[in-house]
């Protein structure tokens, strides 16, 4: 890695934690970052995510744990759950309008570390 990425990444970092320290009862941890991660990635690929498809990232944390953080992404706005009309035991995971200004917001401020 180049001193010049290098300088641009410790730069975002400080942006985020600027950006955190703002609304510090708004911040995701790690876990519910990782989990928003992947339904963004998913929603980039037009992948459909299950709340199943979630759960077995045990990489992440146990079930319990990620199923706790799901309904926490949910109850912050971040996700919505969508109950499948035929099985009402499926619920999809789709990135709400707040995640998707979430991840625009980042997108700037990498851009901004970038031009630094």
């Amino acid at each position: 890695m180049s001193k010049i990425n290098h300088s641009s990444y410790l730069r975002f970092l400080n942006c985020l934690s600027a950006m955190d320290a703002k609304k510090p009862e708004k911040k995701l941890d790690a876990i519910e970052t990782q989990l928003l991660d992947q339904v963004m990635l998913g929603y980039t690929q037009n992948r459909e995510i299950l709340v199943g498809d979630l759960l077995v990232l045990s990489q992440i944390g146990s079930q319990a744990t990620l199923h706790g953080r799901i309904k926490k992404l949910d109850r912050l706005g971040y996700i919505k759950l969508v109950t499948d009309s035929v099985d009402q035991r499926w619920k999809w995971v789709q990135p709400s309008k707040k995640a998707l200004r979430h991840y625009e917001k980042l997108s700037q401020l990498l851009e901004m570390a970038v031009a630094s």
